[in-house]
């Protein structure tokens, strides 16, 4: 284990305080708040990496979020386990949300260590209907989803051929579960941590708020450099993430103190959470202005890619790219200021309403 809660080489990026010196290598741990040890295992995509967070408890551990299930995170868990987690048991595992470099590998853990699982409702049913779905031939539903959206049949057979790679990379989700709901407290190390509930990137999406020293694991819903992905899929095609999401950030930002310590899924932990949360606020109105002066004439979900990201959209990140455009869209159609027409070919074409004001 390294110590590394000392302040003497914190750096300011942005109006945000990042504490820590240096970045834990696989196996390593970094003490980061007292009994809270940061891990760090690597991603195979863009965004390379996922933050662990162990909490002492005991003579065990109390581990937040897994990392996918792939031969070289269980690799890294098993390095970290016998070395810098001092070769203690984990006592139980919390999953901040459903996605897979959070999910992945956390049925391996309970399993091994004879470990329960803590989620909330929304996210551990989610994940048990986006496995199988995922595992299943695509279905013409689906395909009408994304063909609406103004992909190509070379895009649809494209994530035809892709299917199944969210199913392979998590281990068999326990069939229980313990249920973490907002305002729950869990006792770790004989200190008291509180839930809170964000929605908007997942359904449900579990924190974890040590109030006697302000020390926060934030999963995706607060990270320091990029905005986490707001998606509309095939499976709720009408949904309107970016309200849910929005709303989070506002509630979030009148509940926490801006002396928090915050331990986000990706990046490193930081202070200053009042000025990154306005600053993710402020990042999506500005994307939704931008996108109202490109729906002046009529356009496709992937049309407007250039309204909302500052880098192209590569066939790897379509999907992504089209389920947060698509997000912005239905956001602005709630709120009457776009509609949206359904061609013959079926697919939609989008337009600012001009008279809105």
């Amino acid at each position: 284990m390294a110590d590394g809660t000392t302040t003497d080489l914190a750096r300011v990026e942005r109006g945000l305080t990042y504490p820590q010196a240096a970045l834990p290598r696989t196996g390593e741990a970094i003490e980061v708040a007292q009994g809270v040890f940061w891990l760090r295992f690597g991603l195979p995509m863009a965004l390379d990496h996922i933050n662990i967070y162990a909490i002492a408890d005991g003579d065990r551990w109390v581990v937040v979020d897994a990392g996918l299930y792939t031969p070289e995170t269980c690799a890294g868990w098993e390095e970290a386990l016998g070395g810098a987690l001092g070769n203690l048991p984990v006592g139980r595992v919390v999953v901040t949300h459903m996605h897979p470099d959070h999910l992945g590998a956390a049925g391996w853990l309970c399993r091994r260590y004879d470990a329960p699982l803590l989620m909330s409702r929304l996210e551990y049913l989610s994940a048990h209907f986006y496995v199988a779905e995922d595992a299943a031939p695509a279905s013409g539903t689906a395909e009408a989803f994304f063909r609406s959206a103004g992909w190509t049949g070379e895009d649809i057979e494209r994530w035809k051929a892709r299917r199944g790679r969210f199913s392979r990379i998590m281990s068999p989700v326990p069939q229980q579960y313990v249920r973490l709901k907002d305002a729950d407290e869990l006792t770790i190390g004989g200190r008291v941590w509180t839930v809170v509930v964000g929605e908007g990137h997942s359904p449900e999406h579990v924190c974890l708020w040590r109030k006697d020293d302000d020390t926060f694991i934030a999963g995706d819903q607060i990270l320091p450099k990029i905005s986490s992905n707001i998606g509309v899929w095939d499976g709720e095609p009408l949904a309107n993430p970016l309200d849910d999401w929005l709303h989070s950030l506002e509630s979030l930002k009148a509940r926490l103190p801006e002396n928090l310590l915050v331990l986000p899924s990706h990046g490193e932990p930081f202070y200053g959470v009042t000025a990154r949360l306005e600053a993710l606020i402020r990042g999506h109105h500005v994307g939704l202005k931008r996108l109202e002066r490109s729906l002046k004439q009529p356009c496709r979900a992937v049309d407007v890619f250039g309204a909302l990201f500052a880098r192209s959209v590569g066939p790897e990140v379509l999907g992504m790219a089209t389920a947060e455009s698509l997000a912005h869209l239905n956001y602005l159609e709630a709120q009457g200021r776009a509609v949206r027409r359904r061609d013959a070919d079926g697919v939609d074409w989008w337009t600012i309403v001009e008279d809105i004001r």
